[in-house]
């Protein structure tokens, strides 16, 4: 059973340009892992600061990989998540 993540990531004022480069830098390299099934990154169109991030997984462990990999260390925990107003995460299974 695969293991999905929903993510919302809002912006700080005047920050959502920085924040969007770095989701755009996280695609790649996070669609590469072995353990990823889909990476999708969204942004609300009424509202530029709000982004949404569909993730898949083959299991819970492929995710903990996810986020101790050095291009989520260094993008999304050094340089993105300091940019936010608010992170929320929603963990799923398929049934």
């Amino acid at each position: 059973m695969t293991y999905v993540v929903c993510a919302k990531w809002t912006a700080q004022p005047g920050h959502e340009a920085e924040v969007r480069a770095c989701i755009e830098a996280l695609v790649e390299p996070s669609r590469a892992e072995p353990g990823m099934l889909a990476y999708v990154p969204h942004e609300d169109p009424d509202d530029p600061r709000v982004f949404f991030l569909y993730e898949e997984y083959v299991d819970e462990a492929a995710y903990q990989a996810h986020g101790a990999s050095p291009h989520f260390q260094e993008i999304a925990v050094g340089r993105a998540i300091p940019l936010l107003e608010s992170r929320e995460r929603l963990f799923l299974r398929p049934f």
